[in-house]
């Protein structure tokens, strides 16, 4: 193939990069090994590393490169001046006879296959050090959509030659110790997918940020592919989870979240023009791009992929809007995860925030303070201050020189899959993108810290916080016979602690996804037509847009919610609390002050078990059954175990069962196990009794204390009153714990203590507790006190 100027990417495969380069490469290799696994690609040719060669020493330009890149290098002429003049070769030259030849008879031949003429293409350059494991030089080249004609095709590849010298690469390439003379330029062409009138999109097959291998995340948006590569549209966000799909039946979406979508690029209207941006409409930016089998389809791709691959891969896909079919694009290994240490995990700690100023999507999981530098246009990048945190609207490739000394970054616009947010995951920097108004809100040499520590959101906060870091080595945590589970509530910040070697979640609270993903009480959902403060049912209505059945919003965000707590350590068990806010934080809820009565002590008062079937909140926990019985059923995470908080009396249990069977939930059904909270001394008292109606107990040993010792946990008065550890306290628990091990029920612990007083932790090591329960920040330290309590 040596003297090959153009190839059919049906003869390529991976281990032509230096023919092809990493994109045309990749092409080739899933045309060629993967279309039998029903890998849709659309077909196309490339020229080779050869014909660029040719094309260079046909124009005898090699020694110019040469020679003004040197110039560059020694400092006598800016970057600018240099880029601009190597490129003005290139679009000056000339096709050599026998390449221009080889071009034009490839793209007859690819549209006599389609069956029409001049047709449509995507031109896209494919260097030959692209796409490699460690340099990905996302958006460094050009790519020319809709092109038709031999004349103009022959000019968008004249044209993808210059881009190999466009300012940024030539500086990313230097960064990188690339050898600038050294690398060549493939051209692909590729039947043009119809995604104008459809949908595109990029899709990885792990989570971007924290490398959980078991999700494979997609981004969408109307139209062509570009503006959400850009990064200047919002685009829906949608997670898969890869062990449940080829279940049948199974529908593991775990997360979908609608974009914005505020524009789409279409075709131009003539040739030389040959797309445009123009507004979406109302109806698409209230609908999702994709539908949940599409959405199915396309994570089944991505991990057909990643199998043959062996590795993370980052790909894009595009949807046909008239024929409906989706294609994938391009796929490259993933850069960033992939150069990882897997055994070491790093965690960043923010305290004292000050006000949350702006937020959006978290890149990265660092954590930085310092000064902003706000540059709207990348005409006046010059102005950026080395060190400081930039803020702008969206980053494109030109931005590169300037984003590698920053702190951190700020966008207004992009997604996950964002130009933004690739280079910044590459470069290790810290970026918050989507805000939507950070350049409004945000200012010159304002002191913030940009916090992506805390999951999927990332804050900026007013101010320098307190900012810590950890490093635990993961090979050095010996096994041990107790079960050592996490505390968890947040699903966005879940998948950080993948890689800890938990034994499950112990604590799943129900309350802080209806707090912060909900924001609404569900009896106003279920009683929306009753509610009577419009402003109430204004903002109802704007949370709930693409639910028509507004009870359905309810279930669809709390099932997916606690999916990605379950996904995190599945197939281990998640033990997530059924709702156990007091009334006080209902009537906080929106619409909740119309269903929530007034208590004096509300710690004491209508919470927990005593809800479930009360007339007052029947209803609304029916929404919360409806949820776990779609977790389980439709979504398929069986690892899902319920717990009852709060349950006063065995007859309160049955009759919280009883409401659970009504709903769907019946324990034992389908391998679903019911645990109670141990947190009220009745349910040590009759501890025996309530074993013949759970499955297990979770101590809890805050409110076991309280109510144990007489102590509001929450008066300063009394803190020192306040004690886990009071011999009164143990002795509850040393009780509950031999009763379940006596009655074969699985008891753990759910509380602080072990964390914080290692002679707690033997203690109920010695007392045979099955499982301690912490938050992630302790589990080291409880890990360590569980193996010296088990030493003989």
């Amino acid at each position: 193939m040596s003297t090959v100027l153009v190839c059919d990417f049906k003869h390529l495969a991976r281990g032509d990069v230096a023919l092809v380069g990493g994109k045309i490469s990749s092409l080739g290799e899933m045309i060629s090994r993967l279309a039998s696994q029903g890998i849709p690609v659309p077909p196309g040719f490339a020229t080779t590393s050869h014909a660029y060669w040719q094309y260079v020493d046909g124009n005898g330009i090699r020694e110019k490169i040469g020679s003004l890149l040197a110039e560059w290098q020694a400092g006598r002429e800016t970057l600018a001046e240099t880029g601009r003049a190597v490129r003005r070769l290139f679009i000056r030259g000339e096709w050599p006879a026998d390449a221009a030849a080889a071009i034009t008879t490839a793209y007859k031949k690819l549209s006599a296959e389609a069956r029409i003429d001049n047709l449509p293409v995507a031109v896209r350059s494919s260097a030959t050090a692209e796409d490699l494991p460690d340099a990905s030089f996302a958006g460094q080249l050009e790519s020319y959509l809709n092109i038709t004609g031999e004349d103009r095709l022959l000019d968008a590849c004249r044209r993808c030659y210059a881009s190999l010298f466009t300012d940024r690469a030539i500086s990313y390439r230097q960064t990188k110790g690339f050898d600038h003379t050294s690398i060549a330029l493939s051209v692909g062409v590729q039947q043009m997918v119809r995604s104008d009138a459809g949908g595109s999109g990029v899709m990885f097959s792990i989570d971007t940020e924290s490398g959980f291998d078991k999700v494979v995340l997609i981004n969408a948006a109307w139209g062509l592919g570009e503006n959400i590569v850009q990064g200047t549209v919002n685009p829906d966000e949608y997670q898969v989870f890869k062990p449940l799909l080829n279940d049948t039946g199974l529908v593991p979406i775990i997360h979908k979240k609608l974009g914005g979508k505020a524009t789409k690029m279409v075709l131009g209207r003539s040739r030389h023009q040959p797309t445009r941006n123009v507004p979406t409409s109302k109806a698409e930016r209230a609908a999702f791009v994709l539908t949940d089998d599409e959405i199915l389809a396309l994570a089944r791709l991505a991990c057909t992929i990643e199998k043959h691959y062996g590795c993370g891969m980052d790909m894009e896909w595009a949807k046909d809007g008239i024929t409906g079919e989706l294609f994938i694009v391009q796929a490259r290994p993933e850069t960033v995860h992939s150069r990882q240490d897997p055994a070491v995990l790093k965690t960043y700690s923010v305290k004292k925030k000050g006000r949350a100023l702006a937020t959006g999507l978290s890149i990265g999981d660092a954590a930085v303070a310092g000064h902003l530098c706000l540059i709207e246009d990348a005409k006046d990048i010059d102005r950026f201050i080395d060190g400081s945190i930039l803020v702008t609207v969206a980053t494109d490739p030109d931005w590169v020189p300037i984003m590698k000394r920053a702190a951190a970054i700020i966008t207004d616009h992009g997604g996950r899959t964002s130009h933004a947010a690739i280079v910044s995951r590459e470069l290790g920097v810290p970026a918050v993108v989507g805000t939507g108004d950070a350049t409004y809100v945000l200012h010159t040499d304002q002191e913030v810290t940009v916090s992506c520590a805390e999951g999927d959101v990332g804050f900026v906060y007013e101010g320098v916080s307190d900012i810590t870091t950890t490093t635990v080595d993961l090979t050095d945590l010996p096994p041990v016979r107790t079960n050592i589970m996490l505390n968890l509530a947040n699903p966005s910040a879940a998948y950080r602690w993948w890689r800890l070697p938990a034994d499950g979640i112990g604590l799943a609270r129900m309350e802080f996804v209806v707090s912060n993903a909900i924001q609404v009480h569900p009896m106003a959902l279920v009683h929306f037509d009753r509610l009577k403060d419009e402003k109430v049912q204004d903002q109802i209505v704007k949370l709930t847009v693409g639910y028509p059945h507004k009870p359905d919003y309810f279930v669809d965000k709390l099932a997916h919610g606690l999916a990605a707590l379950c996904a995190t350590f599945f197939p281990r068990p998640t033990i997530i609390r059924l709702s156990d806010f007091k009334t006080n934080e209902y009537a906080g809820l929106i619409g909740g002050a119309e269903f929530e009565p007034l208590e004096e002590n509300p710690m004491l008062g209508f919470r927990g078990a005593s809800r479930y079937y009360s007339p007052r909140y029947r209803d609304g926990f029916a929404l919360e059954c409806r949820a776990i019985k779609q977790l389980r059923e439709v979504m398929g995470f069986t690892n899902a175990v319920v717990m009852v908080p709060f349950c006063r009396t065995v007859d309160e249990a049955k009759k919280v069962l009883d409401v659970m069977a009504e709903n769907g939930l019946r324990r034992g059904e389908g391998g679903l196990k019911v645990y109670v909270m141990c947190e009220i001394p009745s349910n040590v008292i009759l501890a025996e009794r309530f074993t013949e109606h759970f499955d297990g107990f979770s101590i809890g040993s805050n409110d076991l204390t309280q109510l144990t010792l007489g102590v509001d946990r929450d008066s300063g008065l009394l803190a020192d009153l306040f004690d886990e550890q009071d011999e009164a306290v143990k002795w509850m628990i040393a009780r509950v714990i031999r009763v379940a091990r006596e009655r074969g029920s699985k008891v753990g612990i759910c509380g602080q203590a072990p964390s914080d007083h290692p002679e707690f932790a033997r203690f109920l090591v010695e007392a045979g507790i099955d499982s301690i329960s912490v938050i992630p920040d302790s589990f080291l330290a409880v890990k360590r006190h569980v193996v010296d309590s088990e030493k003989p």
